[in-house]
């Protein structure tokens, strides 16, 4: 939680969050703050987009200080920047403060740096989840790189075609790949396979959503560099959740 995504929760009218927004970032939302819950899962989209967009509008414009609660970096896979295109074609003026994306938070605390110098030249970010659950249809060839760390979020439900399609593509067989849950939180998960047997070590340590996929030689730093999971559970409660979109009047 960066200081000043604190310092705005403290002093909102409401906070409009996420599923992925933890318990312990929402404790400390003052008292009295209302708290508008619109999260989504996989498959069950409980508050619409349009009417998250209606919500931010109608509160901003009745004057009340908004603070818009996202789990990562709101501009990455966040629906950030439809969310601020509504403010402004209502003329409602708003401030975004980024936060940890995924790619960033979930290797990090998984001992897999994103660059290591060697390895790979690139990182790139891809969704592994279109809009209204479409099929995917991607530039497999692009992707299957194997000089550039490849980051995919939202994957676990089409996991199986995405490790098929890169390994048609070109990417290696036995490129070494990971599936993480629950990144930088005390419930997080990590599992190391090859591209070829991801999916089966995947559905064998049973990972729920929200899973993070990491494909690269990079994830082969993963046991030497992980200094997360030899911490003792006191130690390792740590919670990076802190992406904020202020939309206020």
């Amino acid at each position: 939680m960066t200081l000043k995504a604190l310092r705005l929760i403290q002093h909102a009218d409401v906070v409009v969050y996420d599923r992925l927004v933890s318990p312990e970032i929402m404790a400390w939302v003052p008292h009295g703050v209302s708290q508008i819950s619109v999260g989504k899962s996989p498959g069950k989209h409980c508050v619409p987009q349009d009417q998250i967009n209606e919500i931010l509008v109608s509160l901003a414009s009745a004057g009340r200080r908004v603070v818009r609660l996202k789990g990562g970096d709101p501009y990455i896979f966040g629906r950030g920047g439809e969310e601020a295109l509504v403010l402004r074609q209502h003329g409602i003026p708003f401030e975004v403060v980024p936060g940890v994306t995924a790619a960033a938070g979930c290797s990090s605390y998984s001992g897999i740096p994103l660059t290591h110098r060697g390895l790979n030249h690139g990182v790139r970010f891809v969704t592994g989840h279109l809009q209204n659950d479409e099929s995917l249809n991607v530039d497999w060839e692009k992707l299957a790189d194997p000089d550039c760390t490849l980051v995919i979020y939202m994957g676990l439900a089409n996991l199986q075609q995405i490790c098929g399609e890169l390994i048609r593509a070109g990417m290696p067989a036995n490129m070494p790949a990971a599936a993480i849950h629950g990144g930088t939180t005390r419930y997080q998960q990590k599992v190391i396979a090859t591209l070829s047997e991801l999916t089966s070590a995947v559905d064998s340590a049973g990972l729920k959503s929200p899973v993070t996929i990491i494909v690269g030689e990079v994830v082969s730093l993963s046991d030497e560099l992980d200094w997360f999971d030899s911490n003792s559970p006191a130690s390792a409660e740590v919670i990076s959740y802190d992406a904020f979109n202020l939309a206020r009047a």
